[in-house]
């Protein structure tokens, strides 16, 4: 339970990104002076956090290098109110003694469930169906689409998110793979779940690919035309389905102009993507006119469960390090080490 009391010293707290109400406010009851404001690059870069001890961001902020040393004189803790820490430089903070924490637990359900929604859209085609009707198309005979069941999903990634899609994918009754090289083939094995050696032997497996991990220099545009073209479209039920992709991770994981190309060719039946590589999206992006995609503004986390929970979650981290306790939620390697 995040508790109210008021901390032994009081710190002055940038949430630069926005954050539930009810955890700015108990920041405030705990006696911190909280600066609840955006800023561009240009003033970050200039100093306009210098002076703050703790910095509360989400994905807009880019705390780079730079950005890190103009404020690093009094900072004592960064916080991501999320999952995702690419927006925030881990060794740079960690030379200079500075920890940084995210919540990693607080908006998984909310993704898992988007992931969900966003596969059946795909294959139920809900999108399209929705647009038609509202020109005044009746195309009851055409949309004519397939079940999750009897169908295999290959999982990027099998953190906490993946293994929660895992679950409901098995209780429509999908065969369930992933790949993952840093998780053990025992929690594979208690979630009911393949762990393929290679990413090439997964979508070699897989009709539907949903992306759970991290956006790194070895997850660049994993996803491109040549694994799409080892991509199954029959079912392990002998059903046609096709091949689908689902994104809700990061963007720059898929590499866009090859799934388009896959989507324009035929090689790829479907596209959903709640994370691009370049945000906001451009309107005029040639995904976005495709028939067979669809996307989110980047929603994964943003349902009322999900931004309390990330916000008492950080809000808790951040009174722990500002006390001078410890905390289980630091991830950057090098202040650890």
């Amino acid at each position: 339970m995040t508790r109210i009391l008021q901390s032994t010293n009081m710190a002055k707290i940038a949430v630069t990104d926005g954050m539930e109400g009810k955890a700015i406010l108990l920041l405030e009851k705990a006696g911190h002076e909280v600066v609840n404001e955006s800023f561009t690059q240009e003033q970050l870069l200039g100093g306009a956090l210098d002076g703050v001890q703790a910095i509360i961001v989400r994905s807009a902020t880019k705390l780079t290098e730079d950005v890190i040393q103009a404020c690093a004189s009094e900072l004592k803790v960064i916080a991501r109110a999320g999952v995702g820490v690419d927006n925030i430089d881990l060794e740079a903070a960690g030379t200079l003694g500075i920890p940084v924490v995210n919540a990693p637990q607080a908006s998984t359900q909310s993704v898992v469930e988007l992931t969900i929604g966003h596969l059946l859209a795909s294959l139920r085609f809900l999108p399209r169906a929705n647009e038609g009707m509202k020109l005044g198309r009746w195309e009851k005979n055409t949309l004519k689409g397939t079940e999750l069941h009897g169908k295999s999903l290959g999982l990027i990634g099998f953190g906490r998110i993946a293994q929660g899609v895992s679950r409901v994918a098995r209780s429509f009754g999908m065969e369930v793979h992933a790949f993952d090289p840093y998780v053990p083939e025992r929690i594979a094995k208690a979630e009911h779940t393949r762990l393929h050696k290679s990413i090439e032997s997964l979508f070699s497996s897989c009709t539907h690919i949903s992306i759970h991990c991290n956006l790194n220099d070895e997850t660049y545009h994993l996803v491109n035309l040549e694994r799409i073209r080892m991509m199954p479209t029959i079912g392990t039920d002998g059903i046609p389905c096709g091949n689908h992709i689902v994104n809700c991770a990061r963007g720059g994981i898929v590499d866009e102009r090859e799934t388009l190309d896959a989507l324009n060719s035929g090689e790829l039946t479907s596209l959903a993507l709640d994370v691009f590589e370049i945000e906001p999206v451009d309107a005029n992006h040639p995904l976005l006119q495709h028939e067979n995609f669809h996307g989110t503004p980047h929603i994964g986390a943003s349902t009322l469960e999900a931004q309390l929970r990330v916000g008492m979650s950080i809000v808790d981290s951040v009174l722990d390090i500002l006390d001078g306790k410890s905390c289980d939620f630091v991830v950057n390697q090098s202040y650890l080490e």
